[in-house]
């Protein structure tokens, strides 16, 4: 290849990272995707239990 065809070739690169880059940014700033990312913020807190349901400890303890 020539220098003429590695700069088009580079260009067209550069301009499809940069449509993809901005197709990335969309979405991810989309409202649709706000509520699936404000869930996934909050699993480094989840404590991996639900709160409505007794653990068989705590039902053990009752019985007696």
């Amino acid at each position: 290849m020539n220098d003429m065809d590695t700069n088009v070739l580079q260009g067209i690169s550069t301009a499809f990272a940069i449509v993809a880059f901005l197709g990335v940014c969309a979405w991810a700033y989309s409202a649709s995707k706000k509520k699936d990312f404000d869930e996934a913020a909050q699993l480094p807190f989840n404590d991996g239990f639900d709160n409505d349901v007794q653990s068989d400890d705590k039902n053990e303890a009752d019985e007696r």
